[in-house]
């Protein structure tokens, strides 16, 4: 996609338009006699040019994506009049995200002659790993629409790096390799602080001191034009400096219970004593790790991802009771080998792809893969032994009684059965009692229990990012914004991703949004207010704030939207990153075997289930792990 100053405004518009009239069609079609809507085609992925990496506008959980199963769960799609086609399949994955496409690897692994089919809901394959590409003024953009980096908590699993390796992602290699361009980094830009007036009552960036080496004069200094009491700037420079102990008397094991049962929020303002004004300023600085506010988060989480005020507590890293997975990994292992390809994820399950369905894109080293195009036409051709079948949403699995299983889905408004010996799904744990409402009651119960995470990631290219430079910054958070931050990516040099040369080159920006919903019983509580938001919050709407936000954080450096965007990319996920059991919410003291997300991962006959959801972790070797585990299952092994 190339976009061209003259009809960037008009083209978003259109897009708008286009994307409220694919809504109203599905309203229409919702209408029919199954209940079925219309979505998609299944000669599209076939078509000549179909490429779905370079669309804008509403990606992730695009329209057409998931009515259908809405319709599912409300009871008001029947499945009959099916056709069944392309019989018979050794394995077949509902959903194409990581895991199923690591299963699908896995069990070709074992079996090299099995016959596969991935059938996958979403225009594109990857699932949450999407890839957002752009050209802008002749140069290739890239960034990731969902699943930023192949990083964990905790070192890999010999699998999940073995597979890494099969495929020739050699994270510490392309780290020390690849790096972003020296016309950022050299800059030394910094974050800032942008308040708006809807919240603080006048619009104010503030460019921040390095948190790393800033005394509190440093702090008080950078904030003494922000709109915020003179007690809340002392108290910000107190959290992000002092060497406070707040719990004194207590030994260190008890400090760090007592702060995995209070908020992050709770903390601030019961124990530190904070201005309340504090606690706003702070409340969205977990959006991008856990997706959910400083109210719903332990404390203890957050001094183990590195949130301020704990310095004067002496806590111990190598404790790690009642801490949630990610806090208690990054805090006492150090997490596991990191890479950020431009596209995020989306490399990673290219690589797969291109592993399982040969000739889709050129052989070669991982670093030619950035930038290839592959040649969708040939992801389901008849006859070859992986097929991945896309805009293809499941609606049905039926154990046979004679053996085997019968998965129905929909494509191009029809509904269609194809049979396996065995499935695998790969799909989110909250559709899986639909599909298969034959699972036990408890089995269904716990899996409605991994409430996913929504999100947005908005990806906008821009023709030159000459305001951020003349600000001196490269992200800013919003505590007041409709989205909570926004920052320049510019990616690692690799493949054909250059990276800018100067601040006149283009560029793409991240921006994030995590609707959760404050105030709410559980975190639980927020994601579902969170997600029904997402979905009927229009593509307008979403651009709209965009503009406006970064517009008026901007203004300072000269930013004009008309001007200076090219392209805007919404990536709404309803249904985001698997649940992470919250100590505040979660019962805590309780056998694995009786954790929802195991309980809900059990065999089912020749059914099995793997997706980030049943290893109740949102990260990437979580997603091969349970992979490997289900084939495993499935095969014996």
């Amino acid at each position: 996609m190339t976009a061209s100053d003259g009809d960037q405004r008009e083209g978003i518009e259109r897009r708008d338009l286009l994307a409220g009239l694919g809504a109203a069609m599905g309203v229409i079609a919702a209408g029919c006699s199954s209940g079925v809507v219309a979505s998609g085609s299944d000669e599209a992925q076939n078509a000549n040019g179909y490429y779905p990496p370079i669309r804008t506008g509403m990606r992730g959980s695009h329209p057409g994506s998931f009515e259908n199963a809405h319709a599912l769960r409300d009871g008001t799609l029947r499945i009959e009049h099916a056709e069944r086609v392309d019989d018979p399949y050794d394995l077949i994955v509902v959903g194409g995200g990581i895991s199923g496409l690591s299963a699908a690897h896995f069990y070709r692994q074992a079996q090299p002659d099995a016959r596969i089919l991935i059938v996958e809901n979403h225009d594109d394959f990857g699932g949450h790993a999407k890839r957002n590409e752009v050209e802008v003024d002749g140069k290739l953009l890239l960034l990731n629409g969902g699943t930023m980096e192949i990083d964990s908590p905790r070192p890999y699993s010999a699998v999940a790096s073995g597979l890494l390796a099969t495929l020739g992602i050699r994270p510490a290699e392309l780290e020390k390799a690849h790096r972003v361009s020296a016309a950022i980094t050299g800059r030394h830009l910094r974050q800032a602080i942008f308040f708006d007036t809807a919240s603080y009552g006048r619009d104010a960036l503030v460019v921040l001191p390095d948190r790393a080496t800033a005394t509190a004069a440093d702090y008080l200094a950078a904030l003494r034009d922000a709109p915020l009491s003179e007690q809340a700037r002392r108290d910000i420079a107190r959290i992000e400096t002092g060497d406070v102990d707040y719990l004194p008397g207590l030994s260190v094991a008890q400090k760090m219970d007592r702060l995995s049962r209070i908020s992050y929020a709770d903390f601030l303002r019961d124990v530190a004593k904070v201005d309340p004004q504090v606690i706003g300023y702070y409340q969205a600085s977990t959006h991008g790790e856990f997706g959910i506010g400083i109210d719903a988060e332990p404390a203890l989480d957050c001094w183990g991802i590195g949130e301020p005020g704990f310095k004067g507590m002496k806590l111990d890293h190598t404790i790690t009771a009642r801490m949630g997975n990610t806090a208690a990994g990054y805090s006492s292992v150090g997490g596991s080998q990191t890479f950020h390809f431009p596209d995020g994820n989306a490399t990673v399950a290219r690589a797969l792809v291109r592993d399982l369905v040969p000739g889709i894109a050129p052989a070669g080293p991982i670093e030619d893969l950035v930038a290839a195009r592959f040649d969708y036409a040939r992801l389901d051709r008849p006859g070859q032994p992986v097929r991945i079948r896309l805009n293809s949403v499941a609606v049905r699995v039926l154990p046979r009684p004679a053996g085997g299983v019968d998965v129905s889905y929909v494509q191009a408004g029809k509904i269609r059965t194809v049979g396996g010996k065995h499935v695998v799904l790969a799909c989110y744990n909250m559709i899986i009692p639909y599909l298969l409402p034959e699972l036990p009651e408890a089995q269904k119960a716990a899996l409605h229990e991994l409430v996913k995470i929504p999100l947005v990631y908005t990806s906008v290219a821009l023709r030159n990012w000459r305001a951020f430079d003349r600000l001196g910054i490269d992200r800013v958070n919003c505590p007041g914004g409709y989205f909570s931050s926004f920052r320049l990516f510019p990616g690692p040099e690799i493949g054909g991703s250059t990276g800018p040369r100067s601040p006149d080159d283009p560029i793409m920006v991240h921006v994030l949004r995590t609707p959760c919903q404050p105030g709410l019983p559980t975190e639980r509580d927020q994601h579902r207010a969170g997600r029904w938001q997402l979905i009927n919050t229009p593509l307008e709407t979403f651009e709209r704030h965009v503009r406006d936000q970064m517009s008026r954080a901007l203004a300072g450096g000269g930013f004009d939207a008309d001007r200076d965007i090219a392209a805007i990319t919404v990536n709404r996920w309803p249904h985001g990153y698997a649940y992470e059991y919250n100590p505040l919410y979660d019962p805590w003291d309780i056998p694995e075997s009786e954790r929802p997300h195991v309980v809900g991962r059990r065999r089912f006959g020749p059914v099995v289930i793997a997706n980030s959801d049943s290893g109740a972790a949102a990260y990437t070797d979580s997603a091969i792990d349970q992979a490997h585990r289900a084939v495993g299952e499935l095969l014996g092994a």
